[in-house]
C-alpha cells in the first residue's frame, strides 16, 4: 500500500520513538535522551527527512546498520562527518550552510570519513539521484567495550529494526527498493517487501555497487 508524504508530525513520532529505544550494552543509541550530542544527532536526522520529506523520493536505499565512522556520529544513515559538513556535490543536500552539525564525541574526535559512505554519496552524485536511505537497524551495534568498532545486528536488534523500517515504508510512497548487502536482503525479504539486491560497497564491493545502483536507477 503506498505511503504518504510525512508531516512533521510524522518526523517528530519516528525521531521520539528512535530516542526511546531500549538497546544491549554493545549497542549505541545514537538519538538517546539525555545527551547534546544525541540532540545534535537528532536534529541532523530531522533535517534529513526534511529534505526527503520535501523531495518525495519514489527510491529507498536500506542499508545493514550505522558504522562508528558514519552514522553513529552524524545522525544520518550512511553520512560520515566529512559527507555531513562539506556536502556531496552536485547534490543539493547536506554542509554546514544546510544547517547540518557537527558532532565531536569524545574518543571520535579525529575520525572523519568514512569509506562505504563516500562511495555511496559519490555515485549517487554522479547519477544526479537522491533516494532515500536507511538502516536495517538504526543504532550502532559494536563489541563488547569497543564503541570503535562494528559489528552484525544480531536477529533481536534486526527484529527491532524491522518496526522503524516498515514505519520508514508506511510513511513514504517508495516504489522500489534496494537492500544493499545480505542483511538488508534478509531483514526485506522476512517483510515480505519486493526488493532489488546490490553488492555492499564495503570489503571491495564498490564497483558491483556502483554498477547495481547505476542499473537500478537508470531503470527507474
Amino acid at each position: 500500500m503506498p505511503g504518504r508524504i510525512p508531516t512533521e508530525k510524522d518526523i517528530d513520532a519516528l525521531l521520539r520513538a528512535l530516542s526511546r529505544a531500549e538497546l544491549a550494552a554493545d549497542a549505541f543509541n545514537q538519538y538517546a535522551l539525555g545527551d547534546a550530542n544525541n540532540a545534535l544527532r537528532q536534529d541532523n536526522l530531522r533535517r534529513y527527512l526534511r529534505l526527503m520529506a520535501a523531495r518525495a523520493p519514489r527510491t529507498l536505499l536500506v542499508m545493514e546498520a550505522p558504522g562508528y565512522r558514519g552514522c553513529r556520529l552524524t545522525g544520518v544513515p550512511v553520512t560520515s562527518r566529512k559527507i555531513l559538513l562539506e556536502g556531496a556535490p552536485p547534490l543539493p543536500i547536506f554542509g554546514i550552510h544546510a544547517g547540518f552539525r557537527d558532532v565531536k564525541d569524545a574518543g571520535f574526535e579525529r575520525v572523519y570519513g568514512e569509506q562505504s559512505a563516500t562511495i555511496v554519496w559519490r555515485a549517487l552524485g554522479d547519477l544526479g539521484a537522491l533516494p532515500l536511505i536507511w538502516n536495517s537497524f538504526p543504532f550502532h551495534p559494536h563489541k563488547a567495550g569497543q564503541p570503535r568498532s562494528n559489528r552484525k545486528p544480531r536477529a533481536g536488534e534486526l527484529a527491532l529494526g524491522t518496526g522503524f523500517l516498515q514505519r520508514i515504508l508506511a510513511l513514504w510512497h517508495i516504489e522500489q527498493v534496494a537492500a544493499v548487502g545480505n542483511v538488508a536482503h534478509d531483514t526485506l525479504r522476512a517483510l515480505g517487501r519486493d526488493c532489488v539486491k546490490l553488492r555492499h560497497p564495503a570489503h571491495g564491493g564498490k564497483k558491483a555497487f556502483v554498477s547495481g545502483l547505476n542499473a537500478l536507477l537508470s531503470a527507474g
